[in-house]
């Protein structure tokens, strides 16, 4: 399933990956009360059990609503429809791994700092481990996957830009973005998963190897 619209190489990331976005109260409500974020908790879960199972148009909300062993009424006071559950959730991802690549940066602000971007990543992966195993699988959404790979792309290998002429970074780019991709996948499915740590210097290190980021 693809939903959604690429992102753009420019401009503010969250308008650019969410531009017809109307997000609902659970991403604009700071102070939400813990019982309905309860209830949006379990609705999310329940969409992503789901997913895994079938393509999201296949879902109804009557189907959602007895997973979450919550009324359908209840349902509708926290969500117009099951593609306003995964708006949300998408953005709150793409807000949080934003955030996890802006706190990435050197001092300066301007010099990506590999190995603790890769950390943090891993990190964010690990405790997102389901939902995304789920957006990264046959029913997921493959465009909100783009859109986090573009802002990979755009924070982290500037060094690698620096290094390489206009014909080789487009080659080295893509090797580097799709190697990772691999090593995700197969970390998200991995049986006996190692720690972000360890997985952060793993891929450094191949980086850095293969693609001489020092």
């Amino acid at each position: 399933m693809k939903t959604g619209n690429d992102a753009a190489a420019e401009g503010n990331p969250f308008e650019t990956a969410f531009p017809h976005a109307i997000l609902g109260s659970s991403v604009q409500d700071k102070k939400t009360d813990r019982r309905v974020r309860r209830t949006r908790i379990l609705l999310q879960q329940s969409l992503i059990r789901l997913m895994a199972e079938k393509e999201i148009k296949d879902i109804t909300v009557k189907e959602l609503s007895e997973s979450a062993d919550i009324t359908r009424g209840t349902f509708y006071l926290h969500y117009s429809d099951i593609y306003d559950i995964l708006r949300n959730m998408e953005y709150e991802l793409f807000v949080e791994f934003n955030d996890i690549l802006n706190r990435s940066l050197d001092a300066d602000g301007k010099t990506p700092a590999p190995e603790a971007t890769l950390t943090d990543i891993f990190s964010f992966l690990e405790r997102h481990r389901d939902t995304v195993k789920v957006m990264m699988g046959p029913h997921g959404d493959i465009a909100f996957i783009n859109r986090l790979k573009d802002l990979v792309k755009e924070r982290i290998y500037h060094n690698l830009a620096r290094k390489q002429t206009d014909c080789e970074y487009d080659y080295a780019e893509a090797f580097a973005v799709s190697g990772c991709i691999g090593v995700v996948e197969t970390w998200l499915h991995h049986p006996a998963p190692l720690p972000p740590e360890k997985m952060a210097k793993i891929c450094c290190n191949m980086l850095v190897q293969g693609l001489d980021l020092t």
